[in-house]
């Protein structure tokens, strides 16, 4: 078995992590969270759903140091829960990652057609009232193959553009908020709900998509093997990647709320964008727009690796055909798995936002049984490895449980009709079973290896918690 190539440092890893969660819509649809919750609704909301983020990026952290291994959840999963749990986990990140990498596809050219409406034209067909144009997928199918190519040679090429944008992000970041708290006003902010509105029930709503908005922090784990620094400096990545997104969007929310009444804000189309057009800075507005457009960009990009990672983790075991787990000897890169990552992207990509929009909304349900199974296996863990949780407070070792408690109430208000949140009726619930019964048709047919064979083939010489890297620093 060949391991991946050891080319990510510290920033390249953190910029995978950090640049891969901070996505695209968050900027522009901010406007109509501030209605439908308030300012303050959405600010204390998205930083309860930060807090159970990181809670659950704790036992990912531990995780991550025992096992810096392609795949991070598939891996833990199967080291202390067993081959079933361990492919629920994979099929279901699959599921999560494939959707949101399908919507890229055209949704990138829809963002470009803000600005240029030549994308908008040439109409090809339309799918669920969401016409496709040609100038939008065609860009998108551009953009695939350039994101195949970049880590077709080597993940440092695409690791280095995708800090190139992170750096770009958080540039632009900063200059929104140190405008928007140097020439706004924290009346702007306060009162922070409506007169009509219901503080706690408005809050807690948004917490659900507060916590989706953290959906990619397991990227660092994902792309662990990669890495060429210590496994337990890879695992604190995890919760720093948390961290470092929630506080960058709470900054940048918190500052459209301070530089305009937030209940103006409210009322507009494109949040940020507009917010600070109307403050007097519209070369901020086409900042805000620019993080947009680069948020979209590095989650496009986070992702495209992180899923061919699963794939190789996947293989490995004997979960999916074992091809995929080829690694190519010179270049180091997975080869097999990118080619499949880009066919089921461009496969899915063509249907366009109103057919994707289906896989993605199921999206959230996949990412919290990931969530919850990664938090069994912390629990598990000790029985076969002690060093994941060590000599650690009971406090530290019940932060995971919260995060998973919170899992549990998104896939519930998801699963329950008529909760707000629930999935559209019966587009998105015949997906969901779609998926799962793919997901078990193919878990008993695969060409099952022994448990011993494939736990050694995932782990490889990490499996006591070895460090592979003798604690070099990159």
């Amino acid at each position: 078995m060949t391991d991946l190539k050891q080319t990510l440092g510290t920033w390249q890893l953190l910029a995978f992590g950090v640049a891969g969660v901070v996505g695209a819509s968050w900027i522009y649809t901010n406007s109509a969270f501030f209605d439908l919750y308030g300012a303050g609704g959405v600010l204390i909301g998205l930083a309860i759903g930060v807090a159970l983020a990181a809670c659950i990026a704790s036992a990912y952290s531990r995780f991550t140091a025992v096992f810096p291994r392609a795949g991070g959840e598939v891996v833990f999963a199967y080291a202390t829960l067993g081959r079933g749990a361990s492919f629920l986990t994979g099929w279901m990140l699959l599921g999560a990652y494939v959707s949101s990498l399908a919507f890229y596809v055209t949704a990138f050219g829809y963002l470009l057609g803000n600005f240029f409406p030549w994308m908008n034209t040439i109409p090809l067909y339309t799918i669920n009232d969401e016409t496709v144009y040609l100038p939008v997928l065609a860009v998108g199918v551009v953009l695939t193959l350039v994101y195949f190519t970049l880590n077709w040679f080597s993940v440092k090429i695409g690791a280095q553009v995708q800090l190139l944008m992170f750096l770009a992000i958080i540039a632009g970041g900063l200059a929104l908020a140190v405008t928007g708290f140097s020439a706004g006003s924290p009346g702007n902010l306060i009162p922070a709900f409506g007169p009509e509105a219901a503080p706690f029930a408005d809050t807690m709503r948004f917490v659900i998509p507060g916590m989706t908005f953290l959906a990619g922090f397991g990227l660092v784990a994902v792309l662990a093997e990669d890495a060429r620094i210590a496994p337990a400096k890879t695992g604190r990545l995890v919760v720093l990647t948390v961290l470092l997104a929630g506080g960058f969007y709470l900054l940048v929310l918190l500052a459209t709320a301070w530089v305009l009444p937030w209940q103006e804000v409210a009322a507009m189309d494109l949040g940020t964008v507009d917010a600070f057009r109307a403050a007097g800075f519209p070369a901020l507005g086409a900042v805000a727009y620019l993080i947009a457009v680069l948020g979209l960009l590095t989650s496009f990009l986070g992702l495209f690796v992180a899923c061919s990672r699963v794939m190789v983790a996947m293989g490995r075991a004997g979960l999916l055909p074992s091809a995929l787990a080829a690694v190519h000897p010179r270049r180091g890169t997975p080869h097999i798995a990118l080619v499949f990552v880009t066919v089921i992207t461009l496969a899915l990509g063509w249907l366009g936002p109103g057919a994707v929009t289906w896989f993605l909304d199921t999206g959230g349900i996949y990412l919290g049984v990931v969530w919850i199974a990664v938090t069994l296996a912390y629990y598990r863990a000790p029985r076969r490895y002690p060093q994941v949780r060590g000599a650690t407070p009971w406090w530290e070792n019940a932060l995971p449980g919260i995060g998973a408690a919170g899992a549990l109430f998104v896939i519930v208000l998801a699963l329950l009709p008529g909760t707000g949140s629930s999935l559209v009726w019966p587009a998105e619930y015949i997906i969901l079973l779609a998926w799962l019964a793919l997901g078990f048709v193919l878990y008993l047919g695969g060409a099952r290896k022994p448990d011993a064979e494939a736990l050694q083939s995932l782990t490889g010489s990490t499996a006591a918690g070895a460090d592979r890297r003798g604690g070099h620093e990159g």
